[in-house]
């Protein structure tokens, strides 16, 4: 009998679902208690979007890489909190820039109470980070630093957009591996540095992780265009009522065969029109191209995977790659 599912991810070892359900418990603790402050307020604030919830998707790619050094070592679990920190920190900053309303199914910390306190809490979880971050050591200090600049560099590229002479495509997919992948390839950078690993598994973990955050990038892309409500827990046609370009949409106005379809896409979809912008996007070549993006970045990833020790780990990032495959549809 398998264990249950871990972040949605169902692990067959028993004593990898139970070490990683420890270790889950036991990041939960610390990042509860790395943002307490002597001011409530601040505490309040900085725990919202916490006891939101969330898949802990990226404390996951910690602890599974741990598992190929010592996974009980000292700074696993800090590494873990500091990555969720600075994933949290993000959010707030994300919600602003996209004025959302809602996160995580509760009300977004600019919606609870405004804009200046949502930056300022998102640059207060960055500092909470970067205190947990000073007892792990220059090297991992280096990775942190170089992956925010990925992340920053990442959002300024969406915000701007393609240049002129750039392919929209490949902007798009830089854009992810930036925005995206950078995290959670710090995440299984962070869990083999902070375990022992040796450094060729480091490298592996680190380019698998990166891929199967873009690839699952990539299926939220398709969800939002193939799934029904039902099926995903979200409205489908969100990124198009919002005039979010995603690949299922860049390819269709690339071969441009639809006129309809690409005159509905060239903005956000007004809400009577979104139905048939759906039926025609489900039906054009494009999400079939999008499909096959998907799939050459997981293939990337289980190329990565495939050269690490086997271990029990191992099988379960190789069924999270098939996780991300059939989660898309």
């Amino acid at each position: 009998m398998s264990a249950p599912p871990v972040v949605d991810l169902p692990i067959e070892d028993e004593r990898l679902a139970q070490d990683v359900a420890n270790g889950l418990a036991a990041v939960e603790k610390l990042l509860r208690s790395s943002v307490e402050s002597e001011d409530a307020f601040v505490t309040e604030a900085s725990k919202h979007l916490i006891e939101a919830g969330g898949k802990r998707f990226r404390t996951l790619m910690v602890l599974l890489a741990a598992q190929f050094g010592d996974p009980s070592a000292p700074g696993v679990v800090p590494g873990a909190v500091v990555i969720e920190l600075t994933h949290l920190g993000s959010l707030y900053h994300d919600d602003v820039m996209d004025e959302a309303p809602v996160r995580r199914g509760s009300p977004s910390a600019n919606a609870r109470w405004d804009n200046t306190v949502a930056i300022l809490t998102g640059d207060y979880l960055f500092a909470q980070a970067s205190d947990l971050l000073a007892d792990l050591g220059p090297e991992l200090i280096r990775i942190q630093a170089q992956t925010f600049s990925r992340l920053v560099q990442g959002q300024i590229r969406e915000t701007i957009g393609p240049r002129a002479d750039e392919d929209p495509i490949a902007h798009y997919l830089s854009v992810l591996s930036d925005k995206t992948g950078s995290l959670i390839a710090a995440s299984g950078r962070f869990g083999a540095l902070l375990s022992g690993a040796p450094a060729d598994v480091e490298e592996r973990l680190s380019r698998a992780c990166e891929a199967i955050g873009v690839a699952w990038q990539l299926g939220d892309d398709l969800l939002d265009v193939a799934s029904t409500g039902a099926q995903s827990g979200k409205t489908p046609g969100t990124d198009l009522r919002e005039g979010v370009k995603t690949l299922p949409v860049l390819y269709a106005l690339a071969v441009g065969d639809s006129p309809r379809l690409t005159a509905l896409l060239s903005g956000p979809v007004a809400e009577e029109d979104v139905e048939e912008a759906l039926t025609l996007l489900r039906a054009h070549s494009g999400m079939a191209r999008a499909r096959a993006e998907l799939d050459a970045w997981v293939d990337r990833a289980r190329d990565d995977i495939s050269g690490l020790p086997d271990i029990p780990a191992k099988d379960a990032f190789l069924a999270l790659c098939d996780y991300v495959v059939q989660r898309s549809g």
